[in-house]
């Protein structure tokens, strides 16, 4: 279910037209196991093309508002027993791959549990452990919010105490290292 979902998600939107401003990326991820119903209207090629850049625009704004509501109202339903299940499935099948298993550098996100993520703490855990069962150790880079517009830089973590509440109350990477230094940057490896 959670790789059907997903994998038909995922479909849709690299169908949607793109805009022509600059990309703006989620935030954060949620349980993309709970959208295989959803529609998304995709306009034929032909008909994309004729698309003003505006009305492109305001048609994948439309579309990502209203996958937003499904997703939340699909969340909102599901049962604690029923999440549990569901993050610990998803984090299995990440621990499990051999994406994970053969990786350098990982980027990842620190679960809020107020905002229905998936949970990832036990992925992090994984990778910040020096035993690690799963492979070699890894390179951890979480997002760090720089800015009222919610632009985000990567930043390397080594352990979770690396971590501070934000305003939001979310936690993130502090600038600085224990020492004093500025942290690694993540996106300098893409």
């Amino acid at each position: 279910m959670i790789k059907n979902g997903a994998a038909s998600l995922m479909v849709r939107l690299l169908h949607l037209p793109r805009a022509a401003s600059a990309p703006t990326y989620p935030r954060r991820r949620h349980h993309l196991a709970l959208l295989p119903s959803l529609r998304l209207r995709v306009p034929a090629p032909a008909a994309a093309a004729a698309m003003s850049s505006a009305a492109a625009a305001q048609e994948v704004a439309d579309q990502k508002r209203a996958l937003r509501s499904e997703v939340r109202r699909a969340l909102r339903a599901l049962t604690p027993e029923q999440r549990a299940s569901e993050d610990q499935a998803i984090q299995n099948a990440i621990l499990n791959s051999s994406w994970f298993k053969e990786s350098k550098r990982l980027c990842a996100y620190i679960s809020c549990a107020q905002l229905r993520e998936v949970d990832t703490s036990k992925v992090l855990s994984e990778v910040l452990s020096p035993n690690s069962e799963h492979g070699h150790a890894k390179d951890l880079y979480v997002p760090r919010v720089e800015d009222k517009n919610r632009n985000m830089r990567m930043l390397k973590i080594t352990t979770m105490d690396d971590l501070v509440k934000n305003s939001m109350n979310i936690l993130e990477p502090s600038p600085l290292d224990a020492s004093g230094n500025a942290r690694e940057e993540g996106m300098k490896f893409i």
